[in-house]
């Protein structure tokens, strides 16, 4: 067994499985047909997605079809296509190499870097978690009139109510994930309809143009997006997720599961590029078309939906979508946690200490602002968490990229050569990006 995996590139064997306690968990029907097979693996594709309309999302969506209508639709179209990539990478890394992305790392890199790209690693989850417990804390104040403060509060006790949906197995949270995202779906669709955009513009707006380069404003909220967009934990996530399928190890049996589970994920994320494209349409059409250029946060959309769309519902809808997707990414956000600590440290917390500790890292901050600043400094804070998650996921996509692309460890699945080329494109793209990100947020020129 172990000059076998010598052999394959890797230094140990797998000292446990990724997630064990869901590990190959989810029966895989072995003589049935195509679009039974499909239904197995479909699942991990939605959990993934989530964290592509996460409430950071929101923000820079919104912004971006308030200034500039619909020009930056093509910048959440390639971010999606980067994503659906980057994507099958990482789940392709799961099922070849029985590992997710954390233990491969601490399979190949001496311990200073594994420990680097972890504190790395929590920094982007304890962000993403910034934005969720703000968001949802938004949507509380929104629906319900709960003070922010409060709602920040409120947002530690859904740890564990999440806790107690992971001890009921993990078909369970697919299904809260998948019910969750038909009411964001559902939600979005309503809005669409009521602020009836103009089809061509739209259609424009997929085509990328030169303007977004060179206009700074633009660049720095398409930046926003894309860091928005493709996300860190996610890459941990999915390697992780998708080994929770009981199909066979085989080669054979690996080929089948790398098909339907990219199938799996490619759809799932066309849904999420729907949504966020709905909702940049929605503000293009409702505030960039009326004149309000400025509204930039999702206190202010949701505001002015009422009185420019005529109706209470579209605030009310706007609302429940954004509670539901809140929740949505604090259920993924907790699995991440869990993949990357004992990925990495070979640390197994008791779930609801790993997710406390997590969430209290993200609600004090949230606090602290909320106390101090209000609903300004919430928005602000929404912002940054993106800008944290985007300078953080070079650090994810290019160790993947690295091992899919190495023969040693992938042996007949390694990328093929227009791959190779197309997903170091895409790392570069997205490093270069980033440092220009940086550079802006820290030296701004506008």
């Amino acid at each position: 067994m172990t000059s076998k995996f010598l052999k394959q590139g890797w230094r140990k064997e797998r000292s446990s499985n990724s997630l064990p306690e869901v590990f190959s968990s989810v029966n895989v029907p072995k003589d049935a047909g195509f679009w039974r097979k499909l239904l197995a693996f479909a699942g991990p594709g939605l959990m993934v997605a989530v964290g592509y309309m996460d409430p950071g999302n929101w923000a820079t969506d919104i912004a971006g079809g308030a200034q500039f209508g619909y020009t930056l639709l093509s910048v959440i179209l390639i971010s999606n296509l980067f994503a659906i990539i980057l994507q099958h990478l990482s789940l392709k890394l799961g099922i070849v190499a029985e590992r997710d992305l954390a233990q491969a790392c601490k399979d190949h890199f001496n311990p200073t870097t594994n420990f680097i790209l972890w504190i790395f690693c929590e920094i982007a989850i304890a962000a993403c978690d910034l934005a969720e417990v703000i968001g949802s804390a938004i949507a509380l104040n929104l629906l319900f009139g709960i003070p922010l403060t409060w709602g920040v509060a409120i947002t530690i006790v859904d740890v564990f109510l999440i806790l107690f949906l992971q001890a009921k197995g993990f078909r369970v949270i697919e299904s809260i994930v998948a019910g969750l995202i038909v009411v964001i779906f559902g939600c979005f669709a309503y809005e669409i309809i009521l602020s009836k955009p103009d089809i061509f513009p739209i259609l424009a707006g997929i085509v990328p143009q030169k303007e977004i380069i060179t206009n700074p404003g633009m660049l720095y909220i398409g930046i926003g997006i894309l860091g928005a967009t493709v996300m860190p934990h996610n890459l941990y996530l999915h390697s992780s997720i998708v080994q929770t399928r009981n199909y066979e190890r085989t080669p054979s049996g690996k080929k089948e599961a790398i098909k339907f589970a990219t199938i799996d994920s490619s759809v799932a994320l066309f849904l999420a590029f729907f949504i966020n494209a709905a909702i940049l349409i929605v503000a293009a059409a409702t505030f960039h078309m009326t004149g309000n250029k400025d509204v930039a946060d999702i206190h202010d959309a949701h505001k002015m939906l009422t009185p420019i769309l005529g109706t209470t519902f579209a605030s009310i809808f706007f609302a429940v979508a954004l509670l539901a997707s809140g929740q949505n990414s604090t259920l993924t956000g907790t699995l991440a946690g869990q993949i990357v600590m004992e990925g990495f440290l070979n640390i197994r917390l008791k779930p609801w200490l790993r997710r406390l500790i997590t969430r209290l890292i993200a609600v004090i901050p949230a606090l602290i602002v909320t106390i101090l600043y209000g609903e300004k400094g919430t928005t602000d804070l929404l912002v940054l968490s993106q800008v944290i998650l985007s300078m953080q996921l070079s650090f994810a996509v290019i160790p993947l990229v690295m091992f899919t692309g190495s023969k040693l460890k992938m042996g007949e699945f390694v990328n093929k050569l227009w791959l190779k080329i197309l997903v170091w494109v895409i790392a570069g793209i997205i490093l270069i990006l980033n440092l220009h990100l940086l550079f802006q947020t820290f030296f701004p020129s506008h």
